[in-house]
């Protein structure tokens, strides 16, 4: 009978737990998504321009994409460490912010708000990459499903930070900053020694697939629950004491996952069977290591047929090669090959991914296709104004939502990819382009209801996106440097809008909006903004963000044709 402080201590260590904890983080961490709602703030208190705002929306964009400090300090620190560092920079970044609007410091020069929001933001590169690389490192066998769950409650922080802030009725508007600057605080210091590596390989159970489908649930409640949440504000003139209740179920759903960890450390012993199951794959991962060795040292001189052999023959003629080579090399009859660094499925570093055309692929086709998807959703407010919608907001709601859900899905689909295909991961981010690529094209023809279609159908994609391609970095170039190299692909999404979006979809609606204002006779006054109206304003730009989309595929389909064996070695007898 194992008594209740070994059970605390198996409780503490327990992955799930991890896992849990982590997406507590996440659901607190998307700060930059909360930007929509601080920056009237600021502008009415502080009296700034739209330009000026537009400044320190760069400034959060900026502190939003770089991650290199982080990453490279997830490989020589624990994660707490990085996680309070992210931590400090919020509290301090933002908290400065929240004084200087409130007053209660003299008013600071925008570059200073500038630096302020830079740091604030910055903090939540350290959330992600303190939260992501302990789910793959205690994960490894459902890196899909851990990286889609935790992206989609970064992206539904926005939304749970924001009822958190209706339900305790502030005094006034710039409080919501005060939320931004304390909340993360509070719940991140809280858990932050929780989110560790737990030797998560060693805790696999039989009931782990039941987990996770226990996990989707909550996530597909929490989604629905908050839609509707969102719908009955955006209808009903709500009282505090509704608000507050909502507020409540929200956090309840939340915080509903941690019955699983309780649920497996308290209540449910494990059996014998899991026990085999157990050793059975410890020893499967020590012989794959083993088979693994033999297969990097004869790679270039394994004919292709080998790779259709059934298992055991395939090992038996890859071992009679190798002593083959060995005694050829020993008597100076050839040479054998030594191929510089890891191989495709080893531990790559950043510099040394950086140089592999498939690294580079993967990172191109994320410019190109979520460059787009954030050049929708950054310019979907305006999208529908230009269709004469007077409440934008339910839409980017709803693509928020979407958002989420497609980081979920992302990352359940692609999992059944590898799982029962061994086939390459990339496979699924190919195809959710090919869907990017039609619904722009929808809204480019000017079809009906195309603003609805691209809404949930960019949103859910763009989703995908954060969990399909974090967890094929990792199965192709290791985890050792996970954190730099996932800080580096979020590069890719602000360098493609600011191409798709500062220069393409900004200059059409422009030229459109001054077509239309010399048709109208229509004289501008100073200071006066140009207003575009109708699909034409957007038409064009949805046109070529599909083709770019169609593009993207394109690289991702050469990816999957590079890594087909790779992902066969890793996934084949699985």
């Amino acid at each position: 009978m194992i008594g209740i402080p070994e059970k605390a201590k198996t409780f503490v260590n327990n992955r799930w737990l991890v896992f849990v904890a982590s997406m507590w983080v996440q659901s607190c961490s998307g700060i930059g998504y909360m930007y929509g709602s601080i920056s009237p703030v600021i502008k009415s208190t502080m009296g700034y321009n739209q330009r000026q705002i537009a400044v320190l929306g760069v400034a959060k964009d900026i502190g939003d994409a770089i991650g290199f400090v982080a990453g490279s300090l997830s490989e020589v620190v624990p994660i707490w460490v990085v996680l309070f560092i992210g931590v400090a920079q919020n509290f301090f970044g933002y908290g400065l912010v929240w004084l200087t609007v409130n007053h209660t410091l003299p008013p600071l020069p925008l570059w200073v708000l500038c630096v302020c929001i830079f740091v604030g933001t910055n903090g939540e590169t350290y959330f992600n990459t303190g939260a992501l690389v302990s789910g793959v490192q205690n994960f490894p066998k459902s890196r899909g499903p851990v990286v889609g769950i935790l992206k989609g409650f970064a992206g539904l922080s926005g939304a749970i930070l924001t009822q958190v802030y209706l339900m305790f009725n502030f005094p006034d508007e710039a409080s919501i900053i005060f939320v931004v600057a304390v909340g993360p605080t509070i719940v991140i210091t809280s858990v932050m020694f929780l989110i560790r590596p737990v030797g998560g390989h060693k805790q696999a159970r039989q009931s782990d697939d039941t987990s996770f489908l226990a996990l989707y649930g909550v996530c597909l409640i929490l989604a629905a629950y908050l839609l509707a949440v969102l719908i009955l504000q955006d209808l009903v003139d709500l009282n505090q004491t509704v608000l507050t209740a909502l507020a409540l179920g929200l956090v309840t759903l939340v915080l509903l996952p941690v019955v699983i960890p309780v649920t497996l450390v308290f209540f449910s012993p494990r059996s014998e069977e899991e026990e085999h199951l157990l050793n059975a794959e410890k020893q499967e991962v020590i012989d794959h290591g083993k088979t693994e060795v033999i297969l990097s040292e004869v790679e270039d001189e394994t004919p292709s047929e080998i790779d259709s052999l059934p298992a055991e023959e395939r090992e038996k003629r890859i071992s009679h090669l190798q002593a083959r080579l060995v005694q050829a090399a020993a008597d100076g009859a050839v040479k054998v090959k030594k191929k510089k660094g890891p191989r495709r499925g080893e531990d790559f570093t950043l510099t040394q991914a950086l140089v592999k055309a498939d690294f580079l692929l993967m990172f191109f086709s994320l410019v190109l296709a979520s460059g787009s998807g954030l050049t929708v959703i950054d310019n979907l407010g305006q999208m529908c104004q230009s269709l004469g919608y007077e409440n934008p907001h339910i839409f980017v709601s709803m693509i928020s939502i979407w958002n989420f859900l497609g980081r979920v899905a992302g990352g359940y689909f692609s999992e059944l990819v590898v799982r029962k295909y061994a086939y390459p991961r990339p496979v699924a981010m190919a195809a959710v382009q090919v869907v990017m690529s039609c619904s722009l094209l929808y809204y480019a023809v000017s079809a009906p209801g195309a603003i609805y279609i691209v809404s949930v159908v960019m949103g859910s994609c763009y989703g995908a996106h954060w969990a399909i391609v974090p967890s094929a970095a990792s199965e192709l170039f290791g985890l050792k440097s996970f954190g730099a190299l996932y800080n580096f692909l979020t590069l890719a999404s602000p360098a493609g809008s600011l191409i798709f979006s500062g220069v393409i979809a900004s200059g059409i609606y422009d030229y459109e909006a001054k077509i239309q204002s010399a048709t109208n006779l229509n004289t501008l006054t100073d200071g006066e903004a140009l207003t575009c109206y109708g699909t034409i304003c957007y038409s064009i730009t949805c046109g070529i963000l599909s083709v770019l989309c169609l593009m993207a595929c394109v690289l991702s389909m050469i990816v999957v044709y590079r890594t087909k064996r790779v992902y066969a070695k890793l996934y084949g007898s699985s």
